[in-house]
């Protein structure tokens, strides 16, 4: 009755005319801010960290983060828009790139976790650490933005559970087990599948990670991996930042047999924004691009060089753009499949260079929220979905941890029977 009533609203008021839907926007994104006062955003993703490495110096003074950036475009993140987008919990990205060497890698990913809480320091008024869910509602009661900090590439741990230990008593409360190449005990989602899923070393990884309380983050991974670290957790997984497979055939998504089960795994989908993931004319429109680009540019060629052979083929087959439709698309299947309890919000923000119409940066979450509404969303809904669903998944996370309180640090090593060849 609900979804009924609220489709019937929205579509008179398109046909009414611009005027009226541009006021039913406006009355529904109100609504939204209204649930969001109480009930913030908590993103699962974000590579603002990144971002300040690549184009400023790694130092959060190198750009006035107080100011609304929109007009620049120089970020997609900047305080005003987080207030605006009622975002009240962030996972920042502390990704390195997965072409560093491990070594390299662990330094590197230190050192982002070290911008963090530089970026932290740097508005005490607006930031404040986060490593529980406890930590989150208290500092979102206080008008402050828990920030968290969330690990992208298990590469990054050097095979060593030793340091996947200081990884966490630095603050990162989750480690996405592998960017796009396949590790020495994961296999990626975008890369030659080496061990099936996890090998044994992936397994303790995963028994580890559960006793200390780290979230097992799967975007990123193949199919095998996901279904491995769901049979070997103990606790609930997260997808920080991936969309719906059948909606998308992009390998980074996650298959449905993945979302159905969900519910048994008590996990949690936020959806991603990136629009290769949740656009199939974008994905495809990549691929020709891509394989263009291998057929006409020597290697090794740089962008600007890539660019130029490519121009006549760019002028001739022009980008398709995502929507927010699409976006909207995806949280709806991952409800449909996985369940209202299993599905988040993690938008990628600053990690991709292009983003759907109608999203600029991270004060797009209440006009995505709005479009779900007037697709029959309720209220509750809307709460799980923006923080309520990723708070549990902290909590169910923590439990498991404090029942292996007992337990001592696992000193499994990555043996010669499983090392890399």
């Amino acid at each position: 009755m609900i979804r009924t009533t609220l489709l019937t609203a929205a579509a008179l008021a398109v046909l009414a005319g611009p005027a009226l839907a541009q006021s039913t926007d406006a009355a529904a994104e109100a609504r939204v801010q209204r649930i969001l006062r109480t009930t913030p955003v908590i993103d699962g993703h974000n590579d603002l960290p990144w971002a300040l490495r690549e184009g400023f110096g790694n130092d959060p003074h190198a750009v006035d983060l107080t100011v609304n950036l929109d007009a620049s475009t120089v970020l997609h993140t900047d305080i005003p828009r987080l207030r605006a987008g009622g975002v009240g919990g962030q996972f920042w990205s502390v990704y390195v790139p997965a072409s560093l060497s491990p070594p390299d890698a662990a330094v590197a990913t230190f050192e982002q976790i070290d911008t963090v809480k530089r970026i932290v320091a740097a508005h005490p008024d607006v930031f404040e650490l986060a490593t529980t869910a406890a930590d989150i509602e208290r500092i979102q009661r206080r008008g402050k933005i828990a920030s968290l900090i969330g690990m992208e590439g298990g590469y990054s741990i050097d095979d060593s559970l030793g340091l996947l230990r200081e990884f966490h008593a630095s603050g990162a409360r989750y480690i996405t087990l592998t960017h796009s190449r396949t590790t020495s005990w994961a296999d990626s989602a975008t890369d030659a599948p080496k061990w099936g899923g996890l090998n044994p070393f992936g397994e303790d990884v995963v028994r580890e990670m559960n006793r200390l309380g780290m979230m097992v983050d799967l975007s990123h991974v193949s199919e095998e991996t996901m279904l491995d670290a769901m049979r070997v957790s103990d606790a609930p997984v997260i997808f920080s930042h991936s969309s719906a497979r059948a909606v998308t055939g992009h390998a980074r998504n996650v298959p449905d047999t993945v979302l159905r089960l969900m519910p048994e795994d008590g996990g949690l989908v936020m959806v991603t924004f990136v629009p290769s993931f949740v656009s199939e004319a974008a994905r495809l429109w990549g691929l020709e691009a891509t394989a263009e680009v291998e057929a006409l540019v020597p290697r090794p060629a740089d962008n600007a060089a890539i660019e130029l052979a490519m121009k006549d083929w760019f002028d001739t087959h022009p980008q398709p753009h995502a929507t927010i439709a699409d976006v909207v698309a995806h949280i709806q299947h991952v409800r449909d499949v996985a369940g209202i309890d299993h599905v988040g919000l993690g938008g990628d923000f600053d990690g991709v260079g292009a983003l759907p119409e109608g999203i600029t940066g991270v004060d797009a979450y209440p006009r995505i929220l709005a479009a779900l509404m007037a697709d029959g969303w309720s209220e509750a809904d809307i709460r799980k979905l923006a923080g309520e669903n990723i708070l549990r998944v902290m909590r169910a996370v923590e439990t498991v941890a404090a029942s292996k309180a007992g337990a001592r640090p696992s000193l499994a090593r990555l043996t010669a029977e499983t090392a890399p060849e």
